[in-house]
């Protein structure tokens, strides 16, 4: 196991331990659990990944630290849009769709606005970040 796969395992241990809380990094923070399946590979993954409620839908953002790359499990999205999430104690079925234009935009500045973690992501990168819908079905 990967150093960031044994990470992401610790996480969603006490996510599901804890009804969805975490403490460390992030502590306070609104994370959800991402059930994705690989693009190339066809495993099922999960990732902890923080989220803006908009509605009745979740948004996540690609942000990887603001890497110069996307996220494993946001190519995963793009093959494989029906997915499921766990929010909470609560799994639910989404279909994810990328935002674009003006709305990815409003959406994005939200959520640095709420966690300014994510302006400095977007300022450590030329790459556009993208913002994914999350929509129950």
């Amino acid at each position: 196991m990967s150093q960031a796969e044994d990470f992401n395992a610790r996480i969603v241990a006490e996510f599901r331990a804890n009804h969805g809380q975490v403490g460390g990094n992030f502590a306070g923070a609104r994370l959800l659990l991402l059930h994705t399946t690989g693009a190339r590979t066809g495993r099922a993954l999960v990732n902890p990944v923080m989220y803006l409620p908009d509605g009745d839908r979740y948004l996540v953002f690609a942000s990887y630290a603001g890497a110069d790359r996307h996220p494993a499990w946001y190519f995963n999205l793009l093959v494989h849009p029906d997915v499921e999430i766990e929010v909470g104690d609560d799994r639910i079925a989404v279909r994810a769709e990328t935002l674009t234009g003006a709305e990815r935009d409003e959406k994005f500045a939200e959520q640095a606005k709420l966690v300014p973690r994510f302006a400095e992501y977007e300022a450590k990168t030329t790459r556009v970040i993208p913002v994914v819908a999350l929509t129950p079905r």
